[in-house]
């Protein structure tokens, strides 16, 4: 079956309905964020499987905010307006393996990989959020990832459940004796996001009565699933380009509508299923800087993020931008 069918037939099954997706137990305790990172950071990577010896492994890859800084960093409030943090991090970061991590807590984004894909085809985007402060855990789906022996579409319905398997270790890991990640997660102050099969697979994560941990969503070239965008209400970000010929761009808008909340939608007329993701390519700059600026706003509360953000999402012939209940 061709790409554009088989993913199509994926719409199709996943809007018709879903398997639950199981939240993390317990509430946890109010924390207030820390300031937003006001440089750019070096970034790590590590490797882990989350239930080795389960039914269902689930490789991750890490990518935090290492230390230290990159030597080209500086403290942003000393250089002109224009150059903001979501700015700063446009150049490709350096990665080293294993290094230790920046000083400090960072917010947490589980990041999923679409069908046929992997967590490192979608490093200049989830690279670049680390460099700019937060700590992306990317699961590889044990059934939909670009070498899986035993490769199903349909195992998508069970995906959301194992980002939430992955949120509940990452709050095991930041308490844990002698781990590296240990005290530097901020596992009160999470966002889902994804590409693809990956954004159904986020969407399937705001499931009823969801852990507050989970604060926000990314849907990149995706849609809703069956009983997701239930509460608690959490800010939404969808971003499309208006010529999918995969995943068409009415299913992204259809989602953005059914969203509680405040919500944002990120239009590319004219482009397809994630060439805007590409470094280099028309709207990649303001992708790049509308996430970020989404994450800082959603997991540091940084209002002035939020008033970047229509300005650092529009370039004309490019981009649109439709927005929902933003807080002024």
């Amino acid at each position: 079956m061709g790409v554009q069918r088989l993913v199509a037939a994926l719409v199709t099954a996943l809007l018709a309905g879903c398997g639950p997706a199981t939240a993390a137990t317990g509430e946890p305790a109010p924390r207030a964020a820390r300031p937003a990172p006001q440089r750019t950071y070096a970034v790590g990577v590590r490797h882990f499987v989350v239930d080795p010896g389960g039914p269902r492994p689930l490789p991750v890859t890490v990518w935090y905010p290492a230390a230290p800084p990159t030597p080209a960093a500086t403290m942003l409030a000393a250089t002109p307006p224009a150059a903001t943090p979501a700015a700063a991090t446009t150049a490709v970061p350096a990665v080293r393996p294993g290094v230790p991590v920046a000083e400090g807590r960072f917010p947490v984004v589980v990041y999923s990989h679409g069908l046929r894909s992997l967590p490192e085809l979608h490093a200049p985007l989830t690279t670049r959020w680390a460099a700019a402060g937060f700590v992306v855990a990317a699961p590889t789906f044990p059934r939909t990832n670009l070498r899986a022996r035993d490769f199903t579409r349909a195992d998508v319905r069970n995906q959301p459940a194992d980002g939430w398997r992955l949120i509940r270790h990452l709050v095991r890991l930041d308490s844990r004796d002698g781990e590296p990640l240990a005290g530097h997660l901020d596992v009160v102050r999470i966002a889902a996001a994804g590409h693809s099969a990956g954004g159904f697979t986020t969407a399937g994560m705001f499931v009823p009565g969801h852990s507050t941990r989970l604060r926000a969503g990314i849907v990149i070239a995706g849609g809703g699933l069956a009983g997701s965008f239930a509460g608690p209400v959490a800010p939404l970000l969808f971003v499309h380009g208006g010529a999918d010929p995969i995943v068409p761009e009415s299913v992204g808008r259809a989602a953005y509508a059914r969203s509680l909340g405040p919500a944002a939608f990120l239009g590319l007329p004219g482009q397809g299923h994630g060439e805007y993701l590409a470094p280099g390519r028309p709207g990649f700059a303001q992708v790049l800087a509308t996430t970020t600026d989404f994450l800082r706003w959603t997991l540091y509360d940084d209002r002035a993020a939020l008033r970047r953000l229509p300005t650092d999402a529009l370039l004309p012939g490019v981009t649109t931008l439709t927005t929902r209940a933003l807080p002024a």
